[in-house]
């Protein structure tokens, strides 16, 4: 019986020891990253050899700052889906016809990102083979067209919408811990291809130098969480309520923006508020706008050809009233999700027109929603260009049947009258102003973009019975962040989505957290110590073992053992040995 068992135990190590080489595994590997299908048994260097030359070098360092800023970008460009619909129409007003870029710019960074990363993934495991770097042409051809994408998008993309840098920041707040994690979990991985190379090479102060960065890197990692933030990790039985939402022009994901479809969608989805953007017609009829003019969402091009860069206030509300604000939808498909209309809807939709302010506050009234709108003042030459607040005071006291305590009054002009005039009208800003100032201006809501979100500011104010409103918020994780900040209430374009939130998404405990973290970086620790061992373990056995060898066995007997055990990756202790064996000639 111990008999048995210390064969097997010897023939367990025999196998540690043993090196093989995948001859096939290694063939298709520098097949593809170097097209060497015929030349890879010659691609591997001697025994603790520089893995490849300079130029090579060069290529793998452009391919590692390659693999790093495609992730950056393609992370960047992910976390801004938020935002895409503001992408696309800014694209719109500047090319004058309609194009999902955002999506067509996400699918280009993910293959490239692929792209390299396979590159990447053929480098890592040659280098485990003891194999010789020669990276074809075209793929380097290919790593400079990467990086020059990445670099060239990232510099447009910060100079004309350098405000996504700040989605970007927030959504570590949310991600974070969990990219803690898979970083320190490639970290481990790399420890085996890593440990095998620096047991194999020549040169203490290489092995010291790629050793110690690779532990600086490692344990940098490990303390990340210190310096971490995040609401979203929070005390049991402290989180607030979920934040009202506003539907933003409506519902746009369902209906045609800012049309009475779009609102009545909203409420159907459960909104708690409308938003919307006020105009006033040439002929002092309030309505329902975005843009300046009238060429993204309405068919002005075909009623009035000659006047489609003409302003929308100076169009009389007849003129208004004939045109087309439903079958834009349909055809441009703004969300991608005009398919999942039926076919009552979708005439619906295909039939609506501009919507008034009057016929805005009905519904609204009629529904208990709380409204919140931006009022545009008509240009130089208007009829109503100074007196545009009362027509809409008038449309509001005199026409709707709206409570002034469902109205969120946003607009800054002429406030102290208007509040004088109506004090039951909840008082708005649109900037972050002192405390003192917005007291004194009788403010009750703060209207800011998400990009302002912060949990301190939010209880700030929260503290003297102001609330805070976030807009445009579409994500679920964005929105789970503003949940988890204190956020009384967002405006959005997903209504219909966020309302199936339970709760925050990643939301977790202290605790929890603390458990995660040092579960990982211990288990980490201790599988790198335990690599390091083996492969410390696995090279110095091996030269011992064709020490023995070399010393008991005739040239013939070790070149046997050689071809037996010799893999593309030798050892140190080989290449001394042969050199200071003595030449043996046979007969």
């Amino acid at each position: 019986m111990a008999s048995t068992f210390s064969q097997r135990l010897f023939g367990l190590r025999a196998k540690l020891l043993r090196r093989y080489e995948h001859g096939p595994f290694v063939r298709c590997l520098s097949g593809l990253y170097g097209c060497r299908w015929r030349r890879y048994e010659r691609s591997g260097g001697p025994p603790g050899d520089c893995c490849c030359s300079k130029l090579e070098g060069a290529a793998f360092a452009l391919l590692v700052a390659a693999f790093c800023l495609t992730l950056l970008f393609l992370y960047f460009w992910g976390q801004a889906e938020n935002d895409y619909n503001d992408f696309d129409w800014f694209n719109f007003g500047h090319l004058g016809f309609w194009f999902p870029w955002s999506v067509v710019l996400l699918v280009i960074s993910a293959g490239l990102f692929t792209y390299v990363t396979v590159l990447m993934l053929l480098a890592v495991c040659l280098l485990s083979e003891g194999q010789k770097l020669h990276l074809h042409w075209s793929h380097k051809v290919g790593i400079l067209i990467c990086l020059i994408f990445s670099i060239v998008a990232t510099a447009v993309l910060s100079d004309l919408w350098g405000e996504e840098w700040t989605t970007l920041l927030l959504s570590f707040q949310v991600t974070a811990p969990y990219l803690h994690l898979g970083s320190v979990l490639l970290m481990t991985s790399l420890a085996w291809p890593i440990a095998l190379h620096i047991f194999r090479m020549n040169g203490r102060v290489r092995k010291m130098l790629i050793f110690r960065v690779y532990l600086a890197i490692l344990f940098t990692l490990y303390l990340v969480p210190l310096g971490l933030y995040s609401p979203c990790i929070k005390e049991k039985g402290t989180l607030g309520p979920a934040p009202a939402l506003i539907g933003h022009r409506g519902a746009p994901m369902l209906a045609p923006e800012n049309t009475l479809m779009s609102f009545e969608k909203a409420v159907e989805a459960g909104c708690d508020g409308l938003e919307t953007d006020v105009a006033i017609s040439y002929d002092g009829v309030p309505f329902l706008m975005h843009d300046h003019n009238l060429q993204r969402t309405t068919n002005i091009h075909e009623v009035f050809p000659n006047r489609t860069n003409t302003p929308a206030a100076m169009f009389t509300w007849s003129e208004l009233e004939s045109l087309n604000a439903g079958s834009w939808f349909l055809s441009q498909n703004p969300f991608g999700t005009a398919g999942s209309l039926g076919q009552e809807e979708r005439r619906q939709a295909e039939n609506q027109s501009i919507c008034s302010l009057q016929d805005f506050l009905q519904l609204a009234g009629q529904t208990h929603k709380l409204v919140i709108f931006d009022l545009y003042r008509p240009p130089y030459g208007h009829p109503y260009s100074n007196s545009w607040i009362q027509r809409t005071l008038d449309v509001l006291y005199k026409v709707s049947s709206i409570q002034s305590s469902q109205v969120l009054w946003l607009p800054s002009d002429m406030r102290s009258l208007v509040h004088q005039t109506d004090p039951d009208l909840q008082q708005t800003s649109g900037s972050r102003l002192p405390l003192e100032e917005l007291q004194r201006n009788h403010i009750m809501k703060l209207n800011l973009p998400y990009s302002s979100m912060s949990a301190e500011l939010i209880s700030e104010y929260s503290a003297v019975n102001i609330t805070t409103n976030l807009y445009v918020i579409s994500q679920p994780w964005l929105y789970s962040l503003a949940w988890c900040s204190g956020v009384h209430s967002v405006t959005t374009n997903a209504p219909q989505l966020l309302r199936t939130l339970k709760s925050p998404l990643l939301l977790m405990s202290p605790e929890e957290y603390r458990l995660m973290w040092i579960l990982t970086d211990v288990l980490s620790l201790l599988l790198v110590i335990i690599i390091f061992y083996f492969h410390r373990w696995r090279e110095r056995a091996f030269c011992s073992e064709e020490e023995r060898k070399l010393d008991n066995s005739s040239y013939s007997q070790i070149k046997t053992e050689m071809e037996n055990i010799w893999s593309v990756s030798s050892s140190n202790c080989q290449t001394e040995k042969m050199v200071n064996m003595p030449t043996v000639t046979e007969p």
